[in-house]
């Protein structure tokens, strides 16, 4: 039944059923049911460069995906994260109905306060969810939020292994190019410590689908201050191979 609203993108239907859905399609499941979505073509490159990867299954359409499983973990897949939400977690939903049933995401994002250094690693503990995609899969709200069990998990392996991190949530928009001084103000005293364009819609196909999902995103560029800082933020190859490598370790302990 939907639930009538002035505005469209409040309105929410509460029918399990989809007129297309990649769960009516009889897909082959995948050899493993653990994948990594990283937001780090450079890294994937260098492991594809070192013959560490082994393709997966390439998923053919106007946006080709392709999926890849670890050579010396086969039972671990990785795929390159595609931009925003109706991308990313749409291919997530497509990924569950091949058989996936914990997802690590890995990527970076915006700091909301300056005093978090490039490279700071975020437990994601939500998301608000100023974006689009997420209202079609879980009711509206203003934040949305990873399973608790999930995010202790990944927290005590950080811990175990004495890896410094933050927990808490982020901000997640469509437009990346509204990202105002008064939205970043009001986002950071909302909570948020980070911006990005896909966790509240990955959290919420992790809902919708019921699997386990976390995600570990490190402080990027600046954008607290009246100018944007980009810290240089993408060129960071060790801290972004080495949270890969992480990932790697966690999407089987969660």
């Amino acid at each position: 039944m939907i639930t009538k609203n002035e505005y469209p993108v409040l309105e929410f239907d509460d029918d399990l059923d989809a007129v297309v859905s990649p769960f009516k399609w009889n897909l082959e499941p995948f050899s493993s049911d653990k994948m990594i979505i990283t937001f780090f073509p450079e890294v994937m490159n260098e492991l594809k460069e070192n013959n560490q990867l082994e393709l997966e299954r390439l998923i053919e359409g106007e946006n080709p995906v392709e999926v890849y499983r670890f050579k010396d973990q086969p039972d671990i897949l990785i795929t390159l994260g595609y931009v925003g939400c109706p991308a990313c977690a749409g291919n997530l939903e497509f990924f569950a109905a091949c058989g996936v049933k914990k997802v690590i995401f890995c990527g970076g994002g915006g700091v909301l306060d300056k005093n978090i250094k490039v490279g700071t690693l975020l437990v994601v503990e939500g998301a608000i969810r100023d974006e689009g995609f997420s209202y079609r899969y879980i009711k509206p709200s203003r934040y949305i939020y990873t399973d608790k069990n999930i995010t202790k998990k990944i927290s005590d392996y950080l811990e175990e292994h004495k890896i410094s991190y933050l927990t808490g949530i982020t901000w997640t928009t469509d437009a990346m190019f509204r990202e105002t001084k008064a939205l970043v103000e009001q986002r950071k005293a909302e909570g948020a410590k980070i911006v990005e364009m896909e966790q509240a819609g990955c959290i919420a196909v992790a809902q919708f689908r019921n699997f386990d999902y976390g995600a570990i995103i490190y402080g990027g560029d600046d954008v607290s201050q009246e100018e944007w800082n980009t810290r240089s933020w993408n060129k960071r190859k060790g801290i972004r191979y080495n949270l890969v490598t992480l990932c790697k370790e966690l999407v089987s302990y969660i």
